[in-house]
């Protein structure tokens, strides 16, 4: 029901902001665009479901060859010690738990191409534990929330636009965002298992938080002792070697295995295309809510707001800039870029609204595309409190991003 409120109100919202642009400010051609943006974004929502038709039928098609290797069995079994106390409601050592692990190296690595049919692969196997099929299950929820806190190692792209726009240091967002995310996935966590009754304080989750506090450590460690350059160039060769050889695994089990590859997967890849097809009316619902929002001026207003009552409490309102950025990440991945790197072209990638614009763009993903696409992939209709925890998560999210980037460049 939130996301019926939701979508319900960009759309009411955006109507009569605009009559009263016609009304008092006399702007005839308000309808005009909120007209035009629906049909631009209707054409977009179906241009990403045909770009995603492709790639989610290879990912799928490999994902089906591990299935049928046993590969996703065997590492399904190795993961449950730790994943069975964040998903208590999945069977120990089911297939999900592979599929799940697969698509958070994936998120973390940066590779949204290969991290979007994974995630589409784990969500129709929660599905078929789901017993409520118009229902998001609690597995669905915690995972749903993980992915759109956005946590992620390395911001490749963030820093190849600050480095686009000439930043003299295009990484110096690095650490910031890093440390933004992961609050924002840990408060994502907490929020869902509060909420599901979860208890996180046990000797596997304790042990995975050490690891992931370690590695963190170490990758900052070696972040300050590389140039920018080197950094840009080892991170994506590492990610893109670490992806091919996860491919070459799965051909290699198979035919350890001897199962018919190649037949494995053009069954898998079979299952993409219908996928793709299966999430177009969910894209071109929100997207299009999303287009009349911020056409009509509504993101705007909110803003200003934001702006305005907290110019009056006396708290520092340089931050305000880098909040149409923030807000617009939850609602669209290509508007949030729009937005930073416009933010970057009038005030400078070193500026601090500039630098603050990067890091809350990295500090979580797109809550409501994720949302829309994934439920949407499984006919989900009922989301429960899905949208609230992953909220929660987003809006921890731009608190510390906001915090540390006064923290580090103010």
């Amino acid at each position: 029901m939130v996301l019926n409120y939701i979508w319900i109100g960009f759309f009411v919202i955006a109507f009569i902001i605009a009559l009263l642009k016609v009304i008092f400010l006399g702007d005839t051609e308000i309808f005009t665009a909120i007209m035009n943006s629906t049909f631009d974004s209707s054409k977009t929502a179906f241009e990403i479901s045909l770009g995603l038709t492709g790639v989610l039928a290879l990912w799928l098609g490999i994902m089906k060859i591990g299935e049928n290797s046993g590969l996703i069995n065997a590492l399904a079994r190795f993961l449950s010690p730790v994943l069975c106390r964040l998903f208590p409601d999945i069977p120990k050592g089911h297939p999900v738990l592979g599929s799940i692990f697969m698509n958070m190296s994936a998120n973390m690595l940066g590779l949204d191409n290969a991290a979007t049919p994974l995630g589409l692969k784990a969500m129709k196997e929660l599905q078929e534990l789901n017993p409520k099929k118009d229902t998001a299950s609690n597995p669905m929820i915690m995972f749903l929330v993980i992915n759109t806190s956005g946590l992620i190692i390395i911001p490749i792209s963030i820093m190849v636009y600050r480095a686009q726009m000439g930043a003299a240091q295009p990484t110096d967002v690095f650490i910031p965002i890093l440390i933004s995310t992961f609050i924002s996935t840990l408060v994502g966590v907490i929020a869902v298992s509060i909420a599901q009754k979860i208890n996180l304080i046990n000797k596997p989750i304790l042990i995975l938080m050490g690891v992931i506090c370690l590695f963190f450590s170490g990758l900052i460690y070696l972040f300050l002792n590389v140039s920018r350059e080197d950094m840009g160039t080892y991170s994506t060769l590492i990610a893109n070697i670490l992806l091919f050889s996860v491919i070459i695994l799965f051909i290699l089990t198979g035919i350890r295995k001897k199962i018919n590859v190649y037949d494995s997967f053009v069954e898998g890849a079979k299952e993409g295309f219908t996928t793709a097809v299966r999430i177009i009316p969910y894209l071109v619902a929100f997207l299009v809510g999303i287009a009349v929002f911020r056409t009509s001026g509504a993101m705007d207003f909110l803003v200003g707001g934001i702006g305005y009552i907290v110019g009056l409490c006396g708290v520092d309102t340089s931050f305000v800039g880098a909040l149409p950025t923030a807000l617009m990440k939850s609602l669209s991945g290509s508007g949030a870029n729009g937005l930073m790197i416009d933010t970057m072209k009038e005030l400078g990638p070193d500026s601090f609204v500039g630098r603050m614009s990067c890091v809350v763009r990295g500090a979580s993903d797109t809550t409501f595309y994720i949302l829309a696409v994934y439920f949407g992939s499984v006919g989900i209709t009922k989301t429960r409190n899905a949208v609230t925890c992953g909220l929660i998560a987003d809006f921890s999210g731009i608190i510390a991003a906001i915090l540390i980037s006064y923290l580090f460049f103010f």
